[in-house]
């Protein structure tokens, strides 16, 4: 290459770069001004697919992509797995692979608009490196043989430099956007590195970004935090996040299902009990209370508590002061209560079955996890996350979702959300996977593979079967002129006979099924008031 092909070069990628430079000063987001690097790069060198991502605990986490599948935002390569990925992350500079590579491409089957087996044919990437470390990878994959030479490799070394300080002051500026709770922890650099990692609130939604606005909102603070949503939305995620980004994330969270305890348990599990309390209780035991001192403690489930239940865990939490069962001596907790229920408590306090002061107290910061449904197209990343778990468990090739499969789960309404999303593509790539008598590198699931429900959600909650209809009864017709939640209740009313009806009223059959636990699946039917056995005919009752 010439000096003046080297100054033209640079040139013409500093005019391509400028803009983004300039972007940095408006206060755009990372992620849009990732997504405005990518789009200059794909002008500055053309090609089919472009991406940018962050190498973390040994993956790497795409943050942009452009001509890839949405669902390849929620996947997480690891490098161990991805020989390519490896190659460039150890490359110390740009790096081409030949067209004929034997090596897999972690991209194959995820290009935008392309049907079938067809694999990438050129590939290029570079390390970004901040302070002497590699961050992550910036990669180019093009259809065409040879589509990228030499030259190309040295333009991208010199976009990728600059790439490099895009991310760092995008980086910087999101790490001073967090850093104000941080900084009044001294030990934040030892917790981080003690504490294990909290799991991935995956999503791009509206009602997502919201979700993640009010938790770093709420996390910093000491207030009492109501989570609600529906069963499989993730409650618990939040809560870990939460935790995560408090003062106590180096203390424990201590969790407990209140509705898979029996209730002449659930006051000991709570409060902890002396040795001889009741039959069984063999020796001193503390109770969760006294585990989470100095952290938190998340209850699931919260509606599911009795009355005098209620009352005794209201006075702890007024009081900081307990008893175990059986003693009359007082401990002292300092605790942060975090509590979910997938029921609407402010109707069970209307109701009577909750004490108001309780809810009030546990209401400090109300928050609701919104369902899959109204998440939109986060359905396709959280696909993107699943399958590649799934394919790394499994020990599978690349596992990918054609266009009939991207719009069956964008239609589908998903009355087990996240829980029912996640089961669902786990036994999807099973069946793909007996589907496809020869080994392939690439398992490709179509819309057969789910085997999702055509049917609208209008036709589901009136066109129910003759053994769904014995089920339901008059509660299973759907009230025309209802409100939404009516309309909701319905579906979710048809859903459970349907799926008792299907398993011969097995209820852990059906609860599995629709991707939920068994004591929720019992709690919701007779909530909404299906029948949990099969009915008898009239000729066997004598009538």
């Amino acid at each position: 290459m010439t000096p003046n092909r080297v100054f033209s070069t640079a040139d013409k990628l500093l005019e391509a770069v400028a803009p983004l430079v300039a972007d940095l000063g408006a206060g755009l987001p990372a992620e849009e001004l990732y997504r405005r690097l990518l789009q200059s790069l794909r002008v500055f060198l053309p090609c089919d697919a472009a991406a940018l991502l962050r190498l973390e605990d040994g993956s790497l986490l795409p943050l942009a992509v452009d001509g890839l599948s949405r669902d390849t935002l929620g996947r997480r390569f690891r490098i161990a797995e991805h020989p390519r990925f490896a190659a460039l992350v150890g490359a110390g500079g740009p790096l081409r692979f030949p067209s004929d590579s034997s090596l897999p491409d972690p991209y194959d089957g995820l290009v935008d608009g392309v049907e079938g087996e067809l694999d990438v044919h050129d590939c290029v990437g570079c390390p970004i490196q901040l302070n002497q470390r590699i961050w992550g990878l910036l990669t180019l994959d093009a259809l065409q043989p040879d589509r990228f030479s030499r030259a190309d490799l040295a333009a991208l070394q010199l976009f990728a430099s600059l790439a490099a300080a895009i991310v760092g002051v995008a980086g910087r500026i999101e790490q001073l956007e967090h850093r104000v709770a941080a900084e009044s922890l001294r030990a934040e650099g030892f917790r981080l590195a003690a504490a294990p990692r909290a799991r991935e609130l995956i999503g791009r939604s509206a009602a997502m970004r919201q979700l993640v606005a009010d938790i770093a909102l709420v996390a910093g603070s000491e207030l009492s935090v109501l989570i609600q949503g529906e069963t499989g939305v993730g409650k618990e995620l939040v809560a870990e996040a939460i935790h995560a980004g408090s003062l106590r994330a180096a203390r424990p969270m201590i969790s407990l299902n209140c509705a898979a305890l029996p209730e002449t348990l659930v006051e000991s599990e709570l409060f902890g009990h002396v040795k001889g309390a009741f039959t069984g209780a063999a020796g001193d035991r503390p109770g969760k209370f006294e585990l989470a001192d100095g952290g938190t403690l998340f209850l699931d489930e919260v509606g599911e508590l009795s009355m005098p239940v209620q009352a005794k865990l209201l006075r702890v939490l007024q009081s900081g002061q307990l008893q175990r069962l059986g003693s009359d001596r007082e401990h002292r907790v300092d605790v942060r209560l975090i509590a979910a229920s997938n029921r609407n408590l402010a109707e069970e306090v209307r109701a009577g079955r909750l004490r108001a002061d309780f809810y009030h107290r546990l209401s400090a910061y109300p928050l609701r996890v919104p369902p899959l449904r109204e998440r939109g197209r986060d359905v396709l990343l959280l696909a993107g996350f699943f399958l590649e778990e799934n394919r790394s468990r499994l020990g599978i090739g690349a596992a990918r979702l054609d266009a009939s499969a991207q719009a069956a789960l964008l239609a589908y309404p998903w009355p087990g959300n996240v829980r029912e999303l996640e089961h669902l593509l786990g036994r999807s790539v099973l069946r793909a996977r007996a589907r496809n008598q020869e080994p392939t590198r690439m398992l490709s699931l179509g819309a057969e593979d789910l085997e999702l429900a055509s049917q609208s959600a209008e036709e589901t909650t009136t066109a129910a079967t003759p053994a769904v209809a014995m089920v339901l009864g008059d509660a299973g017709v759907a009230q025309k002129g209802g409100s939404l939640q009516d309309a909701v209740d319905a579906l979710k009313r048809q859903r459970l006979a349907a799926a008792l009806a299907a398993h011969g009223f097995n209820r852990s059959a059906a609860a599995e099924a629709l991707g939920l636990d068994r004591a929720n699946f019992i709690r919701l039917a007779k909530r909404l008031g299906v029948a949990l056995e099969r009915a008898e005919p009239a000729a066997s009752r004598g009538l």
